[in-house]
């Protein structure tokens, strides 16, 4: 199949301070990214703070094991299943790649929501991109310093905040404000939020554009997912070329007046009027700019565009074809599947171990005792009490807890002890029972009666 050459190599407007400075307008396009990226980014900060009967709605648990999603509680062992979520959010961006581009990296990446809001706070505390870019390389005035000052502490402020909440989903986020307050966070929390507010600080206010063109694996793989009917931000060139200031202007020109405006505002500093290249994140910032100007001049709208290369020779694109139908089938599969292990969860957790000190005990000729550690851990609300019996031994006595209360010992290995009149041969097997309401369990284990 015929692959999109994609330009791999930019080069952003050049500036005294080394960086392009963006600058930021309005339109449509502008428009859907917030309404994309804000209820995402309220998802993102409030979440963290709901609960449901006192627990976390949403936390992953490394000291717990355990896993909470909206309310229900999942065991360490049905990881596989956020993995699976994982492979079939990742089919289903693949799918939305191959219909219309990058549309994923503009409207809805984090990097690029963070790098946004770094922008505009770039923009309200050191002014627009013109006098950014115009006070480049001269000397810092007091009031210079202090807006440079301002915009850094928000930056901090932003970064802190982020790296707090994103930790706030594996411990809940009042301990760590508890922990805080009282000085006492432990070190590896504390040192964990200061990494990811660092990462933060730098992806999205010093590196940029640079995490997506080079450390993003995306967009170095997009020439190969997209195809001739791929809608992506393209410049018409037909229409455009050749392009004309309009102060020289003739019959000949096209209606792109080079006024630049594209450029200034893309966040990766790229021009679109090259063709696709691996930087362009479909953000649609180019298409907003190019349309006020397309409209100031009276001319039709559109000279750049979210379109296909098929559509920009004439032809029309087709919406079944062989690529997108095969990533949308994949997309499907893996979500039945995942729907179908979130029906099938654990709900009891059960280990058992045999106790090292003794392989068994002779308490008279006939009667062998082994010893066993057990550990019950529930994951659903309603369980409270588990009872616990033993089954397929023969002449068999059960000594230790017979109902294990979960809300005192979830999680607790208890001691537990087996005797077996007449064992018979050296070894045997037989199972341990767990039930709670309607969910059980059971767990077979051997029991030794003599060395070997």
């Amino acid at each position: 199949m015929e692959k999109i050459p994609a330009v791999q190599d930019y080069t952003p407007l050049p500036n005294p301070d080394g960086k392009f400075h963006v600058r930021l307008t309005e339109g449509r396009f502008q428009n859907l990214r917030r309404l994309t990226s804000w209820p995402l980014l309220a998802l993102f900060f409030g979440l963290v703070w709901v609960q449901f009967d006192g627990e976390p709605w949403l936390l992953f648990s490394f000291e717990q094991r355990r896993i909470v999603l909206f309310g229900s509680a999942f065991s360490w062992r049905d990881l596989p299943l956020l993995a699976g979520l994982l492979i079939a959010s990742a089919s289903l961006l693949f799918f939305i790649a191959v219909a219309w581009g990058r549309v994923w990296c503009g409207f809805a990446c984090p990097q690029s929501i963070w790098t946004w809001i770094f922008i505009r706070i770039e923009d309200l505390t050191e002014g627009k991109a013109n006098r950014r870019a115009r006070e480049a390389g001269t000397p810092f005035t007091r009031y210079r310093l202090a807006r440079r000052i301002a915009k850094h502490a928000l930056w901090i402020l932003l970064a802190l905040a982020t790296a707090v909440t994103f930790t706030g989903y594996f411990i809940p986020v009042r301990e760590i404000f508890a922990d805080s307050v009282q000085l006492q966070l432990s070190t590896a929390t504390a040192g964990w939020i200061l990494t990811m507010a660092g990462l933060t600080y730098a992806n999205a206010g010093l590196v940029r554009e640079k995490i997506c063109l080079h450390a993003c694996p995306y967009a170095r793989f997009q020439s190969v997912m997209f195809d001739r009917d791929t809608r992506t931000v393209t410049y018409d060139v037909q229409r455009g070329e050749p392009r004309a200031n309009l102060r020289k202007a003739d019959t000949q020109r096209g209606d792109c007046v080079d006024c630049g405006l594209c450029v200034q505002v893309c966040p990766a500093g790229i021009d679109i009027r090259e063709g696709l290249q691996a930087a362009c994140i479909d953000c649609g910032a180019c298409i907003d700019a190019c349309d006020k100007v397309m409209q100031k001049l009276d001319r039709p709208k559109g000279l750049i565009r979210f379109a296909s290369e098929a559509q920009l020779t004439g032809k029309r694109s087709q919406l079944i074809r062989p690529r997108l139908a095969g990533y949308g089938a994949v997309t499907l599969c893996a979500m039945a599947s995942v729907l179908y292990g979130f029906t099938d969860t654990t709900r009891l957790l059960v280990e058992i171990r045999r106790d090292r000190d003794a392989l068994f005990t002779r308490l008279d000729r006939q009667t062998v005792c082994n010893h066993y550690r057990v550990k019950v851990e529930g994951y659903s609300e309603e369980q409270r009490f588990v009872e616990v019996s033993i089954s397929g031994a023969g002449q068999s006595e059960l000594f230790g807890a017979r109902q294990i209360d979960l809300l005192e010992n979830n999680a607790s290995w208890l001691p537990y002890r087996v005797c077996l009149r007449d064992p018979g041969p050296a070894k045997r097997e037989f199972t341990f029972n767990f039930a709670s309401g309607d969910v059980s369990s059971a767990k077979t284990t051997t029991f030794l009666a003599r060395s070997f």
